[in-house]
């Protein structure tokens, strides 16, 4: 199932895509029980995609006008309001030699904030305070259910679904300290989106293919299997040091072909008008435009 949200006034609605449009969940659910927000589903696990399934039958059976058409819709964050934004660093190998970097004997975390979500379709301001800043294609786990000490064979188990991110990063406020917070909370620098597609329809999340393309030129060309650690293993670990609760989002990573892996007179930063197209298979294409804050 491919579940995303939009808004309607302030208010955030949800919607599940299908071949012949969008379904309205509220509408399709009439009065009757079931999610009608997309924290909803995930705590809601299988009872929820079930009943959700259902109404979504009963609507394209029944030729409804509940269905709509994505290109008239403006989309939100495809999770809204995670309680955590967990990252991982220098997770892809040919990454981490691009940028000359050690492979990691542990996973590198850094978090990111509520603030720095966006959606597919919207602009993301460059900051003033940086000239630097680059592009990262991610595979992001969304998880499913309270998870805490879980073992590797079990990790994929507490997964809800996944979803294609851009960690943007400006690269002048990330090295400008030991600390890479600075340089990876900028607003809106973690557009998620545009589906939040639940696990079963994605398989095996380490055989993805997986491309950033900038004012359609391919800048990196990856597969998910290029990742140093595994997702089973990155949410294994994680829940081995803090606990993982239904709507947690963990970026893992990006693929070689950023601007900072290029040599010194070949890089070339975002600037306002680019626009960025992530790209992962089963996922869908995620896509902003960059504009002057």
């Amino acid at each position: 199932m491919k579940l995303l949200t939009y808004l309607e006034g302030n208010t955030y609605r949800l919607g599940v895509a299908t071949e012949v449009g969008i379904v309205d969940v509220a509408a399709a659910l009439g009065d009757g029980p079931g999610p009608r927000t997309v924290h909803e589903v995930i705590e809601g696990g299988e009872d929820a995609i079930r009943t959700l399934q259902q109404a979504v039958n009963r609507t394209l059976a029944s030729c409804s006008d509940v269905l709509l058409g994505k290109s008239g819709l403006k989309l939100g964050p495809c999770v809204t309001h995670p309680n955590k934004i967990i990252c991982v660093g220098l997770n892809y190998r040919k990454h981490a030699e691009e940028t000359n970097a050690p492979i990691p004997e542990y996973p590198i975390l850094f978090s990111k904030f509520s603030n720095t979500l966006a959606a597919d379709g919207e602009d993301v301001p460059l900051p003033r305070t940086s000239q630097k800043v680059d592009y990262e294609a991610e595979l992001v786990i969304v998880i499913g259910k309270t998870a805490k000490y879980v073992a590797k064979e079990e990790a994929l188990d507490y997964v809800f679904g996944y979803c294609a991110a851009n960690d943007l990063s400006a690269r002048d406020l990330q090295m400008r300290t030991q600390q890479w917070l600075l340089g990876k909370s900028c607003d809106k620098f973690s557009p998620i989106g545009p589906y939040l597609v639940t696990a079963d329809e994605v398989g095996d999340p380490n055989a993805l293919d997986i491309k950033c393309i900038v004012n359609g030129e391919v800048r990196q060309h990856s597969n998910t299997s290029d990742m140093i650690f595994r997702c089973d293993e990155i949410v294994s670990y994680i829940s081995h040091h803090m606990t993982l609760v239904p709507g947690d989002i963990i970026l893992t990573g990006t693929p070689e072909g950023v601007v900072l892996g290029k040599p010194p007179e070949n890089q070339v930063y975002l600037k306002a008008g680019d626009i960025v197209t992530i790209n992962i298979e089963k996922l869908g294409s995620l896509t902003n435009r960059m504009i002057s804050e």
